[in-house]
């Protein structure tokens, strides 16, 4: 999307703002006028690639490199539309946003399926087809009223433009929502993978340097124990005592490390009592409210849970704060959750606080975060989240 693009034409192409007021002989007409003349090159050109590329990679399918011609050609035609938007943005004020690229696939043929597919190459080779007897029909009749027309000039350019507008919008936009919305699945599908991988990560390591490394030790003192039984009882019995409270260690490790990953709490009793045992970890006093007449689906609830975690976190860590709430709810399609504070406030997305990673990852499921938090307090973090119901409800 272009930086320049317009909140409403982004939404709706149809609904972007009427040309600007004509003014007889103004800049707004010299400049319709422009594009005009020129679109008889830019036609010609248009056209002339449009059929030798389709005619070439059709007429080459039957072989191993016409599919492949045909996608490159789709793929120019992508970059001949991009040209054409430029120079309708210039002279007519034309404000399309840009199409989303084309998703990522891995292979050769994921690449080939992606492009012979593309919608937007294949309205952009649609525009280039039609243009050639538009762009003779414009070029003639700007060209003779420079000469024999001049008086009525500005309104047969207006006139002309606007019928350039629509093609442009009609045919050269993207598919709005649609595309925009694959886009964001694209993005969404990489914040996902690239937690889960760090999630993945985080586990090996705690296992790696905590729980396994406490097993190992515990398995070399019992070891030693086992020689020192017959000739030094006492010392066994010792280096019993110590590999006992290793035990309990590692347990202690493991139980921790399976909370992280989801609490036996929350599969058990729901948010109402998992919120309340995350709630009696933090440092400061915290008051839980859930209404909620049902519960949500488990996916949902686990990203639930593991917000106010981290939230709740934050508010130990940087709010200084005497107090703090948290509040979940539901509110039609939408899981609401809210945890305030009543600390020095100044909370930013960045910082350390990993709220932008949490924001991220609530995005990736249609989630929303939203941050409020003056200097000097209070702060209100509130998230969303789709509801989504469990099986069989």
């Amino acid at each position: 999307m272009t930086a320049d693009l317009d909140p409403v034409e982004a939404r709706d192409p149809a609904a972007a703002p009427p040309p600007p007021k004509l003014t007889a002989y103004g800049k707004e007409t010299w400049k319709e006028l422009v594009f005009l003349l020129s679109n008889l090159v830019t036609a010609l050109v248009g056209f002339v690639y449009s059929v030798v590329s389709v005619l070439l990679g059709v007429g080459l399918s039957v072989t191993v490199v016409g599919l492949p011609l045909l996608a490159l050609g789709l793929g120019g035609a992508r970059l001949i539309g991009r040209a054409e938007r430029g120079r309708a943005r210039a002279l007519l004020g034309v404000k399309v946003a840009e199409p989303s690229p084309l998703p990522s696939r891995g292979g050769f043929f994921g690449w080939l399926w992606g492009s012979l597919k593309d919608p937007v190459a294949w309205r952009t080779q649609l525009y280039g087809l039609i243009r050639l007897p538009w762009g003779i029909l414009t070029f003639t009749v700007a060209l003779v009223s420079l000469i024999v027309l001049w008086p009525v000039l500005p309104f047969l350019a207006r006139g002309l433009a606007n019928a350039d507008r629509g093609m442009v919008r009609g045919l050269l936009s993207p598919s709005d929502e649609l595309e925009r919305r694959i886009a964001e699945l694209e993005s969404d599908r990489g914040v996902v993978v690239d937690t889960a991988a760090a999630d993945l990560r985080r586990i090996e390591r705690d296992l790696h340097d905590g729980a396994q490394a406490r097993l190992v030790a515990l398995a070399m003192g019992l070891g030693l124990a086992k020689e020192k039984l017959l000739d030094d009882p006492e010392a066994a019995a010792s280096m019993v005592d110590e590999a006992h409270g290793e035990v309990k260690l590692a347990l202690q490790e493991l139980r921790d490390l399976a909370r992280g990953i989801h609490p036996a709490v929350l599969t058990d009793r729901g948010l109402d009592a998992a919120l309340s045992a995350v709630a009696g970890r933090c440092t400061v006093p915290v008051r839980v409210t859930v209404d909620l007449a049902e519960r949500p689906a488990e996916a949902i609830e686990g990203i639930a849970y593991f917000t106010v975690s981290e939230l709740l976190q934050n508010v130990s860590k940087h709010a200084r704060a005497r107090s703090a709430s948290v509040e979940a709810w539901r509110a039609g399609d939408r899981l609401m959750l809210q945890v305030r504070d009543d600390g020095a406030g100044g909370a930013r997305f960045g910082g350390g606080t990993g709220l932008a990673g949490l924001a991220e990852r609530l995005g990736a499921v249609d989630g929303v975060l939203v941050l409020d938090s003056p200097e000097g307090g209070p702060t209100t973090v509130t998230a969303e989240l789709p509801w989504r119901s469990r099986p069989g409800r």
